[in-house]
């Protein structure tokens, strides 16, 4: 378009581990896109953030993205698909990208008051 603010999806690659778009929280469509031979050195580019709302893990081995989605410090991980959010899932990040969740049976506990008795012999 020729006014607004509209940003075609955008793929990055050869995008080295100390970019700056690996450690900001991107609200639009742009995925950068690493390659990497170490997995403990993977974990480390993908938790050195202070967000951690999302996180995408694509591989060719179900196992191995799974594997690496426990490791990842994030509230959501997608793993071989590009959408996390859905009904039925809780929502919500983790480090500056917020603390609780909203939506699905979890969420509901944001509304709910737990009251605890203690009762002696």
């Amino acid at each position: 378009p020729s006014t607004g603010y509209f940003v075609e999806p955008t793929l990055l690659t050869g995008v080295p581990a100390d970019a700056e778009i690996l450690r900001t929280e991107i609200f639009g469509p742009v995925a950068p896109v690493v390659v990497w031979e170490n997995e403990d050195q993977l974990i480390e580019w993908i938790n050195d953030t202070e967000y951690g709302l999302a996180a995408y893990v694509y591989a060719g081995r179900l196992q191995d993205a799974l594997r690496i989605a426990e490791r990842t410090d994030a509230g959501m991980v997608g793993i071989n698909r590009g959408i996390v959010s859905d009904p039925s899932a809780p929502f919500g990040g983790t480090k500056q990208s917020g603390l609780g969740r909203e939506g699905a049976r979890v969420g509901l506990h944001e509304f709910q008051e737990t009251q605890y008795f203690s009762v002696g012999d």
